[in-house]
């Protein structure tokens, strides 16, 4: 439920063509509804590029969380566009259910490496009690090759509905209706 709401926030900037750049589980934060139930917001765009008409920050530096990122991303910032966001909620889902990252290193170049190069390591092989049907769609998620990975989240959300609450239900209507109005 939480990645879903957090995919609504990241909808409606790729609808706008607004590419975060740096999900991680630091610019999640969880809040509350008027009605108390918990929500999830997505903070800092402070390096989030825009890819309709130019970016806000330059491209030509490392920018972003390296756990986290894209292996497009770790070789050019330029060419990252939204299924960089969506692999990196990937990884967010990853660790938030089995308290680890696919890519690990002990220095920057060892994570990086790990992203561009090793496979991550299956989630099911980490948490035994991951339903079978729930496997192909991490394994999608996290494709190196951005044209093997799910191509707009949309998708993404459609895959995971089987998977969510009521509450998430209404999350994946609200991301395929704003991206079924997307440019």
């Amino acid at each position: 439920d939480y990645l879903l709401q957090a995919g609504e926030a990241m909808a409606e900037a790729h609808k706008h063509g607004i590419v975060h750049r740096d999900l991680k589980p630091g610019n999640l934060f969880l809040t509350r509804r008027a009605d108390g139930s918990p929500w999830i917001k997505v903070l800092d765009f402070g390096i989030s590029k825009i890819t309709i008409g130019g970016s806000i920050t330059k491209t030509s530096t490392l920018m972003g969380s390296p756990l986290y990122m894209a292996p497009e991303q770790l070789v050019s910032s330029k060419h990252v566009d939204p299924r960089s966001d969506i692999w990196s909620l990937g990884i967010i889902l990853y660790e938030l259910v089995s308290r680890r990252v696919p890519f690990d290193g002990d220095t920057l170049p060892a994570i990086c490496t790990a992203v561009l190069h090793r496979p991550p390591v299956p989630l099911q092989s980490v948490l035994r009690s991951l339903p079978p049907a729930f496997a192909p769609i991490m394994d999608r998620w996290l494709q190196k090759d951005p044209e093997l990975r799910y191509q707009n989240l949309a998708e993404l959300a459609e895959a995971l509905a089987p998977f969510g609450s009521e509450n998430s239900r209404a999350s994946v209507k609200f991301i395929v209706n704003v991206l079924s109005d997307a440019p």
